[in-house]
């Protein structure tokens, strides 16, 4: 983790020095170009030290929660960011809350009636999921639910009570989950497939244990594995594909803050932005990696091995 973070960081800040034009004049943005201001942001970013030695004040101050300040609003970068981010956070939670309730027991039960007829149609409704853009099925839920329809709003994120706040945020939610539904139904689907194949549970039904056991207690807890790795990783997907959705949407989150600090070549934003959601992905890689532990025992027996 604190490799991938290294080099994540170092990436990151190359943006500055990678950004066209002057440093300086980037840093500046709207402000007067007088000779006092420019030396207060030479001073402030070390602008006359070497590359590394920037960089390692710069990761030093990022580590102490410094990311600089905003270019357009002279904020500083984490509270910007904190500012933004809830929407987001409970975007992507309302997506993999829809993509687990939904997705894993559909592919269960496609896995299950193999060869079926809900098993091909399932799989050909995931061939279309997979291949709808978020954006573009956003557009399309907001002409027929918002508009047409008028059963829900169709931008902005609401109040801040959770009913009005989950009103808001269910076609954004649908939109984004539909692709990631489909992946995790085929996921599900072939794990599901894998363990019905498998001796042991031949053996339970032989030995008359009851159908819900069996597919609670054995072909669910075996299928556990992958389908929590395919959730985590579909966790770091969500919340990296709300920059469109929320742009469609009006939705005032991180992804439509990335937009618009590119737009405004605000590179402190983008800077914390970017290294905000690298060290996001090594958590959730964190978290999917400790709880395979906790499901699978032959993992950890493997870890001891």
């Amino acid at each position: 983790m604190v490799v991938i973070l290294i080099i994540v960081s170092f990436l990151v800040f190359s943006l500055l020095a990678l950004s066209p034009g002057s440093v300086v004049a980037t840093l500046l943005g709207t402000q007067p170009s007088t000779p006092q201001v420019v030396a207060a942001i030479k001073a402030q970013y070390h602008l006359n030290d070497p590359f590394l030695v920037q960089y390692w004040h710069w990761l030093t101050s990022a580590v102490h929660g410094d990311l600089g300040r905003s270019i357009q609003s002279g904020e500083a970068v984490t509270s910007v960011i904190a500012s933004h981010l809830p929407v987001t956070l409970e975007l992507a939670a309302y997506t993999l809350v829809l993509v687990v309730v939904v997705g894993i027991p559909v592919g269960m039960a496609a896995g299950i009636g193999r060869g079926r007829l809900f098993d091909r149609s399932v799989s050909g409704a995931t061939i279309v999921g997979m291949g709808a853009p978020g954006f573009a099925l956003g557009i399309l839920l907001i002409y027929v639910f918002g508009v047409g329809l008028g059963w829900f709003p169709v931008y902005g994120a609401g109040s801040s009570q959770a009913i009005d706040r989950v009103y808001h945020l269910t076609l954004p939610a649908v939109a984004l989950a539909t692709g990631l539904v489909a992946l995790i139904v085929r996921q599900t689907r072939a794990a599901v497939m894998d363990v019905m194949e498998q001796d042991y549970i031949t053996f339970a039904r032989t030995r008359g244990v009851g159908r819900a056991r069996v597919m609670l207690g054995y072909a669910l807890r075996n299928t556990a594995l992958p389908v929590v790795t395919a959730a985590g990783l579909l966790l770091i997907v969500a919340i990296s594909g709300t920059v469109l959705v929320e742009t469609v949407f009006s939705l005032p989150g991180a992804g439509q803050l990335m937009v618009q600090a590119i737009e405004a070549k605000n590179v402190p934003v983008v800077q914390g932005l970017a290294f905000f959601v690298a060290v996001l992905v090594v958590a959730v890689n964190l978290l999917v990696d400790a709880a395979a532990l906790m499901i699978d025992p032959r993992t950890r027996a493997g870890v001891r091995g």
